[in-house]
């Protein structure tokens, strides 16, 4: 009897939350490297940085940077916090070169390219 209590109440929960975790994935992969290959951030001065200095390796899926729009790979860089980040784009980190190659960029400016390339857009 106690079997089927135990069962009943921390199994079937526990079920059901992973049944509901699973269906709420992000992009499959095919429309995140669409997404990442095409993105641009709506600031024009944020856009040109973009476009020179972190859409080669954040937009391709085989440079080993996390792609533009792909939250999986990001949320690990994020929970570091963003002065972590801040330090590996301004040191440079792995294969990720000093300043991500924006000498001239601001810390703020990086904060905004980081939360632009870590987030999906919401479908309309």
């Amino acid at each position: 009897m106690r079997t089927k209590t135990l069962l009943k109440h921390l199994l079937l929960p526990a079920l059901l939350i992973l049944t509901l975790a699973g269906c709420q994935q992000g992009p499959d992969r095919a429309a995140l490297e669409q997404y990442a290959s095409t993105a641009m951030p709506a600031d024009t001065e944020l856009a040109d940085i973009y476009q020179r200095s972190c859409q080669a390796c954040h937009s391709r899926g085989s440079t080993g940077a996390p792609l533009t729009g792909d939250e999986a790979a990001w949320e690990p860089r994020l929970e570091q916090g963003m002065d972590t980040l801040l330090s590996h784009v301004v040191d440079g980190f792995g294969g990720m070169p000093p300043y991500g190659l924006c000498m001239d960029c601001s810390a703020s400016e990086f904060e905004h390219l980081i939360a632009f390339m870590s987030h999906y857009p919401e479908a309309p």
